[in-house]
């Protein structure tokens, strides 16, 4: 009989959870994508001293859970993906996340840097591009009533939203069909939040 020693144990790909554009797959090409929620944090707006406009981020909130989607960064080499969330930094939330992989993950989500955060009152502009790209995938991944569920549970909505669709500041910006379109000015409209069109 031949001896067997330890098994090796397969290092997997880690994961991130992404709660914002990173929902959209057409914003990347991850592998191994899954529905997931995270427990303990809450979605929010933030501006920041990198960009004259709003980053959504999310802040640690007891007993909150957000939707999200997770996927593998193949061979451990976050770079490409750090480089896309340069304002951010990540963190661990394994424990944390409920998740339809077929096995274990270890994940990691990214959050603004407090090191880059700026007061509300300063004013940055949620860019309707990039929203519409968030809401976009949460429509197509969750439907309407995923949907809607991101806007409930994402603070920050007294921010103006800046009307960029003509000419989208959004670097990863998509083209929205005509019921996504509507949906997202439902909720504008809906939720009272301000819309402007002037660039600062």
């Amino acid at each position: 009989m031949r001896p067997t020693g330890p098994k090796l144990k397969v290092m997997q790909d880690p994961f991130f959870f992404g709660y914002g554009s990173l929902v959209n797959r057409a914003t990347h090409d991850y592998p191994s994508p899954y529905h997931a929620s995270v427990k303990g944090w809450r979605r929010a707006w933030q501006g920041t001293r990198l960009r004259k406009v709003a980053y959504l981020t999310v802040v640690p909130a007891h007993g909150e859970e957000i939707d999200g989607l997770i996927a593998a960064v193949p061979g451990h080499d976050w770079a490409a993906l750090d480089k896309r969330e340069g304002a951010y930094q990540r963190h661990p939330v394994s424990e944390h996340v409920e998740h339809g992989a077929p096995h274990e993950v270890d994940v990691q989500l990214y959050a603004v840097h407090h090191e880059h955060a700026t007061p509300r009152e300063e004013g940055h502009p949620i860019l309707l591009s990039y929203l519409d790209v968030v809401v976009q995938g949460y429509l197509q991944e969750f439907g309407e009533k995923g949907a809607i569920r991101f806007f409930d549970t994402t603070d920050g909505w007294d921010m103006k939203v800046l009307d960029d669709r003509a000419a989208p500041i959004y670097p990863r910006h998509q083209r929205l069909r005509p019921e996504e379109t509507a949906f997202v000015n439902d909720q504008i409209d809906k939720r009272r939040i301000e819309i402007t069109r002037e660039r600062g």
